[in-house]
């Protein structure tokens, strides 16, 4: 699983906002989920060595089966790296019965200050093989847009 996606986006946000939003759950619960899902923290500790349980739901199951179930995808984040207003390093594993979706995905973003705006990139790496890589990177620059439009309507 040596795969890389990738997806970034300029927030019109300070690093220190960006940052503060990858680890507060209601902002994580409104901007994570891509077009087409919503999401629900099950457990949640925002801390190096902590982290969440999020529940993925797809509003439309028909259009896309879920990796845990038809209609939902589970996953397990720890948070391996931090470092405020610079880079947030996740370990993300889904709860499935398929191996195609086994094994540990690590996703970094890195926060680049840019005048009074944020470069942000999104590197996954180790992804698991049964997710598409088309689909993943524009799960992830979905999700990057929702972020913007939650920090830049404050």
């Amino acid at each position: 699983m040596s795969r890389t996606d990738r997806a970034d986006r300029r927030i019109e946000a300070p690093a220190h906002s960006v940052y503060g939003a990858l680890l507060d759950r209601d902002a994580l619960e409104a901007w994570l989920p891509p077009d087409g899902m919503r999401g629900r923290i099950e457990r949640w500790e925002p801390r190096a060595g902590g982290g969440f349980r999020m529940v993925l739901t797809y509003l439309d199951p028909a259009e896309s089966p879920g990796k845990t179930s038809a209609a939902t995808d589970v996953v397990d984040v720890g948070f391996a790296e931090l470092v405020p207003g610079v880079r947030v390093v996740q370990r993300a594993v889904f709860e499935s019965d398929d191996p195609a979706y086994a094994g540990t995905m690590t996703m970094t973003w890195d926060l680049v200050t840019t005048g009074e705006a944020t470069d942000v990139t999104v590197t996954a790496t180790g992804v698991p093989p049964g997710i598409d890589q088309a689909a993943h990177e524009a799960g992830i620059a979905s999700s990057l847009a929702h972020l913007a439009a939650y920090l830049e309507a404050d």
